[in-house]
This record gives C-alpha cells, structure tokens and sequence, in this order.
C-alpha cells in the first residue's frame, strides 16, 4: 500500500516544496521473516518515520498455559521461537524449578547446555545466511547454513522424536537420556563446525558488496540499547559485556571456559560478526560439556511431573536464548496449573528499535537492518 501526504511542517523545515511517501511493507514482504509489516514515511528513499506493526501471529499463548497444567505448556514454549525449541524449553523448565524448588540431577545439566549450545549454532548460521539473502545474495550462504543445520536437526530427531517441535526438557532435568553414540555425533559436529566457519568467513567476512552495505548502517548505541532492554547479540554489538551465562551463571556455565564477543560499532557488520564469534565460542563450551558429561539419571527421581502444585508465590526463569534473554514470569496459587504466565521476548524487545536505527537511512537498507535483529515472529506475537 502506498499513500502520499504532505506534511507542512516537514516541508517548512526542508525548505522546499514536496511530498512525502507512505508505504506498508508486508505483512508478506519477503524481507520480513513473517507475517510483520513496517508502516514506512520516506522523503525520497531516505526513512523519516518507521512504525513497526505485528499482531498477525497472535496465538494467546499466555493464556493457553494459564487453563493448562505446569507441564503440558512445555510442548506450547517450542512454538515460541521454532527455531530454538530446546532453549524455550530450558527457559519454562527453570522458572518452574525455581518456583517448586526442584533439582536438577548433573548429567541432564549437561545435556541440557550441549542441547542449547547446538541450537545456538544452528540459530546464528541460519541468520547469518537470512542476512545475505536479505542482501540481495544468491542462495549460496544461506544453503551452505542449512547444510550444518540440517546435521543438527538431525541429531535433535535422534534424541527426542522431533527435528524442531522438541518437547525434550522436563521439570527436574531432561524427557530421554542420550546415547554414547549420540554423543559421538555431537563431538563429531562440534570438531568440523570450526572448519565450516572458517569457511564461511572466507566467503563473507571481506566481500566487498557486504561491507559496503552493513558497515556504518543500522548504529546502536550502548546507551540507547541498554535504556531499551535490548538483549542478546544486539547488545553486545553495541559493545555491552552482558551474557547470562556468565552473569547469572545458571545451570553448570560457571564450569566451561569461554569469553564473550564484543562489537565497537553496534551496526549491521557488528551484529554479523558477533555471531561468528559467538558460534566459535559455543563449540568451545561443546567442547568441554562433552569431554566432561558424567554418567547418572537424568531426572530428579523425586520429582512429580503430572499434577505438581507448586507452592503460592512467584518465579522467574531466564536464560541466554540465542536471541536474547528469554524469560518466564509464573505465579503460583497453589493449583496445579500457573496463575500467571508471562513471556519476555527477546524478538519483541528487540525490535522495539528498529525505527531508531532506520531513521535516516535509505529504504533499501531497512531490510538489512531488519534482518540483523533476528526475530521470530512466533516470539514475538505469541
């Protein structure tokens, strides 16, 4: 949809007689990762106003896990972020064990952190090839991303029954134990990820065309980022050291060594790089999780899956999503399904300043801007 309008007081303050251009982008642009639309005012092709518009998606998943028991919302959580299931799943099944005060016996705290490390990675190469095609690149990256996801999806049907709707944490540790076999499968793809990503930056890192088109666009400041709650690779592009795996060090992260990436600009190329540097750092965890994994139960033998009833008071759960931080707000009345269930997404706080960082920017650099957030649209309606 186009509208033109004229403003008087914008014409006044250019000086000069003109119109200014309305234009809706989706809700089914192919730029927009989903059912998304972008009210767009544009004087010429330069973004003068942006307003992001979502709802489309809108599944009252809050609601839903308010009339279910505490677990049957786990399987609702993979249709959050249906790229990253198992780290939905972790992020639920924390706030119901902080709320019931159950444990978490070590084998299923490791599986738990190779099962999200392997989604971490799967998640940044697919948005890495996303951006590109966002670009106007051929096929080329994005296909070579499917192809290591693909091994990891793979792998995620070995262990649970499912490629991306997992449904594999439970309160207390983990639905199925892994195979020696699986874990070789997984050491397996954590030792050839590295020669993947040495590849992909040999293709992308230094190509002019993408230079050109990420450095200097999109800026985030620090500033703006943390006054926005921006989490996730965003933040730390914008050169923020904030990574709840070493702030709050949940399950066994204090254990592995690894750093955190930080970017100086905060714009496109920043964010492009940050999660190349973070999938290097997430094999480094892979690494160790699977060297160290010890043998034992994978769930709390005490613990009461169907029909718990936590206790009255209230909980929050969070984790280092590979968006963002990912958290769930519970309050518990003592029955057996939450009295309050509340999500925060990171693809929904992040996108709170996607006009921020297109004003002023060409409109042809909107869709790459949009691309560096990396949303899913599932997150954010919910």
């Amino acid at each position: 949809m186009v509208t033109r309008v004229v403003l008087e007081e914008e014409e006044s303050a250019r000086g000069v007689e003109g119109e200014l251009l309305e234009i809706s982008m989706g809700p089914h642009h192919p730029s927009t990762h989903g059912v998304f639309r972008m009210d767009v005012r544009l004087d010429g092709e330069r973004v003068t106003r942006l307003k992001p518009v979502f709802g489309y998606l809108h599944r009252n998943h809050e609601k839903i896990a308010e009339k279910a028991s505490y677990l049957a919302a786990i399987p609702y959580t993979d249709r959050l972020d249906y790229l990253c299931s198992m780290t939905n799943n972790w992020g639920y099944a924390l706030a119901v064990e902080k709320l019931a005060g159950i444990p978490v016996p070590e084998r299923a705290e490791y599986i738990r952190v190779i099962t999200a490390e392997l989604t971490r990675l799967q998640n940044h190469a697919s948005l890495i090839g996303f951006l590109l095609q966002d670009m106007g690149a051929s096929g080329t990256p994005l296909m070579y991303a499917f192809r290591e996801r693909e091994k990891i999806l793979d792998l995620f049907e070995s262990l649970t029954g499912a490629r991306m709707m997992c449904n594999y944490m439970r309160f207390g540790g983990v639905r199925v134990d892994c195979s020696s076999e699986w874990l070789e499968a997984a050491q397996n793809i954590a030792s050839s990820f590295p020669q993947f990503l040495d590849e992909y930056e040999q293709l992308l890192t230094g190509n002019e065309i993408l230079m050109a088109r990420t450095q200097g666009v999109g800026a985030l400041s620090a500033e703006l980022a943390v006054n926005a709650g921006i989490t996730g690779p965003m933040l730390r592009a914008s050169g923020v050291n904030y990574d709840l795996r070493k702030v709050d060090r949940y399950g066994i992260y204090d254990r592995f060594t690894f750093r955190v990436p930080l970017g100086d600009h905060g714009d496109v190329y920043d964010r492009y790089m940050i999660r190349l540097l973070e999938m290097r750092e997430s094999v480094k965890i892979l690494e160790q999780a699977l060297a160290a994994i010890p043998e034992g139960p994978i769930i709390d033998p005490k613990t009461r899956l169907r029909g718990l009833r936590p206790k009255a008071g209230e909980a929050y759960g969070r984790i280092e999503g590979p968006k963002g931080e990912l958290g769930f707000f519970l309050i518990s009345d003592g029955s057996t399904n939450p009295y309050r269930y509340k999500v925060r997404p990171p693809s929904m706080i992040n996108l709170t300043v996607l006009e921020d960082m297109c004003l002023g920017r060409n409109v042809a650099d909107v869709v790459v801007i949009l691309g560096s957030v990396d949303i899913v649209m599932g997150e954010v309606d919910r």
